[in-house]
């Protein structure tokens, strides 16, 4: 949406002029037929002219414009703060064209503006989009080669990391219908009396003229006064800036009290000076004294090391004999409690060799085909009597902390334990939890045997048959 496009005869058209900036109305390019011919500066491409409906006039991109082309992908925001200032620019007396490109196409301005003379020349950037510090800097570097002032106008809420490395400011948008743009950042006064820099706010047109006609300039910051302070949103913050646009009288005030300041730290070296070396003379004077008083004290130290260095060595030498005899103590007790840890694992591991033979030879009563017909009528029993599905294990896996029984899960998301089917009845005693299960035995003789060492009650015979094998003694 540019505000320039270029007539075939008359050359540069700006919507912002009267008279198009060539003697023209602008009913004599718009809705006119045959069209006129237009192109936009920036890519060639054709445009017509067109009124917003709040009555901005500006040229619009004939169909299929270039993607790239700068002037069309401009917001309507940024569009709408360059028109502001080419207002501002006119109302101060300057001429002010929009969207001027260097011979060179070096740079191109949002808005250029022109003393009555032509002799001076301003440029006045709407900056919406994000930029590194390095880019903004060459920018400006350009202008600068070419004699031609600058000023960077952000809108945005947020103060951009840029504001204080070149000439700058940050604007607020008109807060009601008859509200004007305000500069919210980059403009300041030196308040000698408080020694800091201070935000000021200003009208933009107001601004715009100050800056024009050299009553505010873009000046650095001393190091000393880089911080400032601002209250936003209640609450008092410090910001950091580097330059700022102010007065010439701002920019002496601090140069006067940065000289002031350094005559009163001179002032002030010189009496810590003074009074660092009185002090520097009585120190020494107490270190004679000190050192008399420490040549006493080194000889009554030298006689009383002696004394304590020979009622050292006494004490180690007892000490040494106690600590040997200790260690002597403790290593007896760790062979004696390694044997007995030994002994104890070995019986350990003879006793669960030992009930695993006898799980092995309770089970072996039982052929292959026994226990799968065993496995399976717990699985029927269970769906009979519970509803419950049971995973049966492919392949027989004693367990001993079920008495070398094979557990059985429900098939559910849980998992619950169901039963134990076949326990060892000898075995079944050194497993506590069995009590409370459920055991699943194959006849009524082996429901007798686990009976003797389960409750009852919890023990269920399967009614098959009775196995070939001998019964365990």
């Amino acid at each position: 949406m540019p505000f320039t496009a270029l007539h075939p005869d008359l050359g540069r058209l700006d919507s912002t002029l009267p008279d198009l900036g060539r003697g023209m109305a602008w009913s004599q390019v718009h809705k006119v037929r045959p069209r006129v011919p237009l192109v936009c500066p920036e890519c060639a491409w054709g445009v017509h002219p067109k009124v917003s409906g709040s009555g901005v006039k500006f040229f619009c991109h004939d169909p299929n414009r270039p993607p790239s082309c700068e002037l069309s992908n401009e917001s309507w925001e940024h569009h709408m703060l360059k028109l502001e200032m080419a207002g501002a620019i006119r109302a101060a007396g300057w001429f002010a064209a929009l969207e001027v490109p260097a011979e060179d196409g070096s740079w191109r301005a949002d808005v250029m503006a022109s003393s009555s003379d032509g002799a001076v020349r301003m440029a006045w950037e709407a900056q919406l989009s994000p930029i590194t510090l390095d880019d903004i800097e060459a920018r400006t570097g350009r202008y600068a080669e070419e004699d031609i002032r600058v000023c960077w106008v952000y809108p945005g809420v947020r103060p951009p990391r840029w504001i204080s490395a070149v000439p700058a400011i940050r604007v607020r948008p008109p807060q009601g219908r008859e509200a004007a743009w305000v500069v919210d950042d980059g403009l300041a006064g030196f308040g000698y009396r408080a020694g800091r820099w201070e935000f000021r706010e200003e009208a933009l047109e107001r601004f715009v003229r100050w800056a024009l006609e050299g009553q505010v300039v873009s000046a650095g910051v001393l190091p000393r006064y880089r911080r400032v302070y601002r209250v936003v949103d209640g609450a008092q913050r410090r910001f950091t800036r580097d330059r700022w646009w102010t007065s010439q009288r701002s920019v002496a005030d601090q140069d006067r009290h940065e000289v002031m300041r350094q005559r009163q730290e001179a002032a002030r070296a010189e009496r810590e000076a003074r009074r660092q070396e009185q002090e520097e003379a009585a120190a020494r004077r107490r270190e004679e004294l000190a050192e008399q008083e420490r040549a006493r004290r080194v000889a009554e130290d030298e006689r009383r090391r002696l004394e304590q260095e020979e009622k050292h060595r006494v004490l180690m030498e007892q000490l040494k004999t106690r600590w040997a005899e200790q260690d002597a103590r403790l290593e007896r007790e760790r062979v004696e409690r390694e044997t007995h840890l030994a002994q104890e694992q070995a019986e350990k591991q003879e006793r669960e060799r030992q009930a695993l033979e006898t799980a092995r030879a309770w089970w072996s009563r039982l052929s292959s085909k026994q226990q799968t017909e065993l496995l399976s009528a717990a699985a029927e029993y269970a769906w009979q009597t519970s509803g419950l599905r049971l995973n049966i294990p492919e392949e027989l896996k004693i367990w001993p902390q079920y008495a070398y029984g094979i557990p059985l899960f429900a098939k559910n998301h849980r998992q619950a334990l169901y039963g134990i089917v076949l326990p060892c009845p000898s075995l079944a005693a050194s497993c506590p939890d069995l009590a409370g299960e459920l055991i699943l035995a194959r006849s009524a003789s082996e429901e007798r045997e686990l009976a003797q060492v389960l409750p009852a009650n919890r023990i269920v015979h399967l009614n098959l048959p009775e196995h070939e094998q001998l019964t365990m003694a």
